[in-house]
């Protein structure tokens, strides 16, 4: 199965290691077994099944494989020690892995039908603690998928859980409006993606040339991290951006961490604003 890879540009006491460029790879499983969260492999009687926890499990690992798909699932202890925590994440483990099930053999029929071959589909989810604050858990997750097409596709996703409320917010809530926080980070987000571009295609980017992938793209409509470099207050946040969004396929995915600035303090809600500290 293609990489899953770990996502948390920003770090924290318990970071992933996005920020130097670390990756996390899926395990990949023989064929019709499924991997257990202990690591022990057992053979599935049913494409849609998953075998039940083991007693006192906190995160989770779930891979399994089979003529039809590849899935895989994790998250990490400190998500699976919230309980209401580990419920969300265990509904859409499930939920992934039964949708992708009926896809999948939807798309096999419809290819006997017509004569084709068939693919075996893919998806996997690896989500990760960005950074474990006394009020707040960060977690981010890159996200892999495959229909049957010319490749597969990255994408991110992203959340935080808030202690005081047991509650699982976006990064996005806890600002005045995502306006304001577009306009505090454009500047220094198009700044450093050019940057980034410019490393990856070996010459300047030229914005306003017309040709493609040469604009800036909206920071707030890509997925938004919260990280801690100090272990105690949100001071960095990262911008992961997925393929095709600002580049072609064959550049990846892109990755920006910004520090939290004056301009990005003006833009909390004021219930928030002494979860965050100025960044560097």
């Amino acid at each position: 199965m293609a990489a899953v890879l770990a996502a948390g540009g920003c770090t924290g006491s318990q970071d992933d290691s996005r920020a130097s460029g670390g990756s996390a790879s899926a395990t990949s499983v023989p064929e019709a077994e499924v991997v257990l969260p202990t690591g022990e492999a057992v053979p599935s009687e049913a494409p849609s099944e998953i075998p039940p926890e083991p007693a006192g499990a906190m995160g989770r690992s779930v891979a399994a494989s089979n003529d039809l798909y590849e899935f895989s699932f994790s998250y990490p202890d400190a998500a699976g020690a919230i309980p209401r925590l580990k419920d969300l994440l265990d509904t859409r483990l499930y939920d992934a892995r039964e949708q992708l099930a009926s896809t999948s053999s939807d798309e096999e029929k419809a290819a006997k039908k017509e004569g084709f071959p068939y693919r075996p589909h893919s998806y996997g989810a690896t989500w990760k603690v960005v950074t474990d604050l006394p009020g707040w858990l960060s977690l981010s997750a890159e996200l892999y998928s495959y229909a049957g097409g010319a490749h597969g596709m990255s994408n991110f996703d992203s959340l935080l859980w808030d202690r005081r409320v047991e509650k699982v917010r976006k990064p996005t809530d806890l600002f005045t409006s995502t306006d304001a926080l577009r306009k505090a980070i454009r500047e220094p987000f198009c700044d450093a993606l050019d940057k980034q571009r410019e490393q990856k295609r070996g010459e300047p980017v030229q914005r306003g040339s017309g040709q493609i992938f040469t604009e800036c793209i909206d920071p707030v409509a890509q997925t938004l991290i919260l990280g801690s470099s100090n272990h105690e207050t949100f001071d960095r946040i990262g911008v992961l951006v997925a393929p095709y969004e600002a580049g072609p396929y064959a550049e990846g995915t892109y990755e920006v961490t910004l520090p939290v600035t004056g301009k990005v303090m003006a833009t909390l809600r004021p219930q928030y604003r002494m979860s965050f500290s100025l960044g560097k």
